[in-house]
């Protein structure tokens, strides 16, 4: 199992973090050990002093599938839900200036939070998504699929040219713009269709 996530998806976003418009989705891996899951706490690491939330929209994958189609991307997920891209800003800064990968801000233990996952089926719809986050009961980020630079088709057809999706695998969409701090003691709320799908709080 695996978790693909595709950075800099929405235009304000990339906008809000001074980042260029990738002409590809950009891609990068999260392993299962990242998953935090049934609205379990999340723990501040020692290690960052700007931890940040980055909500989007997760696919779960329903069968293995390689080089696939864009036409037939609607048919390797059957389930939905929100999550947060927990992201470690300054160690991310500063292993970017060293040129060096920066899995180490993005991919460790629990810096994935997945909410309960709904059947596309029961939604209506597999694309189209109304989401947002509210933080401490204030909204912060709201977004729609639509808006994405690369809509869903892209990205599973994209990712599958070089990684084999199986089912079980997670792909995170990208987030919109709103992206923000959060400390000890913060609560997130992660809602998709109206309907909250997880509740984390930052001890």
């Amino acid at each position: 199992m695996k978790c693909i996530c595709v950075g800099r998806n929405y235009g304000a976003h990339a906008k809000e973090l001074n980042n260029a418009i990738p002409e590809e989705p950009m891609l990068f891996l999260k392993p299962q050990t990242a998953l935090l899951k049934d609205n379990k706490p999340f723990y501040m690491p020692e290690w960052t002093h700007d931890l940040h939330y980055e909500l989007e929209v997760v696919l779960r994958v329903c069968k293995q599938g390689k080089y696939i189609d864009e036409k037939f991307a609607h048919k390797y997920y059957d389930e939905v839900t929100v999550g947060i891209d927990f992201t470690a800003r300054d160690l991310q800064a500063q292993q970017k200036a060293k040129g060096m990968p920066w899995e180490i801000a993005k991919a460790f233990d629990n810096s994935a939070v997945v909410g309960t996952m709904r059947k596309t089926s029961d939604l209506g719809k597999n694309t189209g998504f109304d989401f947002h986050l509210l933080l401490n009961g204030k909204e912060v980020q709201h977004g729609l699929t639509d808006d994405m630079i690369f809509p869903i088709s892209k990205v599973i057809s994209y990712a599958s040219q070089f990684f084999t999706l199986q089912a079980g695998d997670l792909i995170y969409t990208g987030t919109p713009a709103g992206v923000g701090a959060v400390q000890i003691g913060d609560r997130l709320e992660g809602f998709l269709e109206g309907e909250k799908l997880f509740d984390c709080e930052i001890k």
